[in-house]
């Protein structure tokens, strides 16, 4: 049990509205729910489930998030940006590349193997879900690849003023068809493949 969820009272009157939601607590939800989600579902997960994995009393979640739903939208599609920087190498293809390289570790690891479809299953049934869902993975990694076509445009590699959405679907298509549908990643030669067919693809508008 936090500082915060202590039922004691605090020697003085605590500050209002963000000021009191402290980091850990909430970085400790945050690991919750994706221990959660792998564990047992989307649709078994609980806030109350939620809370006492990460040691802290309902209170603190309901705090953050009023249900599961924008409790899943916003720590999902941070977490699936997390580690992917804006890349500059210097060229579109390697800047492709990096992001590849990124993208397929992360598909590799094991939570991230369970969740992710588990996820999209529970959007095939629950339409709100799914808008949610797919419009917050988009903005998480359509900022990063607006950047990276961006770059690209400066160095004159594809027309300025590209629509990322194309780029995206290029990007992670593949990786998502091959490493959690077929279940097998691609090695490296084939990444270096796939980013120059991606290139090719942009390139050609």
């Amino acid at each position: 049990m936090t500082a915060e969820d202590s039922t004691s009272p605090p020697p003085r009157r605590p500050p209002a509205g963000a000021a009191v939601l402290r980091a850990e607590v909430t970085e400790a939800i945050r690991a919750a729910v994706f221990a959660e989600l792998a564990e047992v579902g989307y649709a078994r997960m609980s806030m109350e489930g939620i809370a006492r994995r990460a040691g802290v009393g309902k209170a603190a979640v309901y705090r953050r998030w009023h249900s599961k739903l924008p409790l899943v939208l916003d720590v999902v599609p941070a977490v699936a940006a997390q580690g992917l920087p804006v890349p500059d190498t210097g060229s579109l293809r390697g800047d492709v590349r990096a992001l590849l390289e990124v993208s397929a570790r992360a598909l590799r690891h094991p939570a991230v193997a369970q969740i992710l479809p588990d996820l999209l299953a529970e959007a095939a049934r629950s339409p709100e879900l799914a808008e949610a869902l797919h419009g917050a993975l988009r903005e998480a990694h359509g900022g990063i690849v607006a950047a990276v076509l961006a770059q690209a445009a400066a160095r004159g590699e594809v027309p300025a003023g590209m629509s990322p959405d194309l780029a995206v679907d290029l990007l992670a298509g593949p990786l998502y068809w091959r490493q959690a549908v077929l279940g097998a990643a691609y090695s490296p030669a084939g990444l270096d493949a796939l980013a120059s067919a991606t290139v090719a693809a942009l390139a050609a508008g």
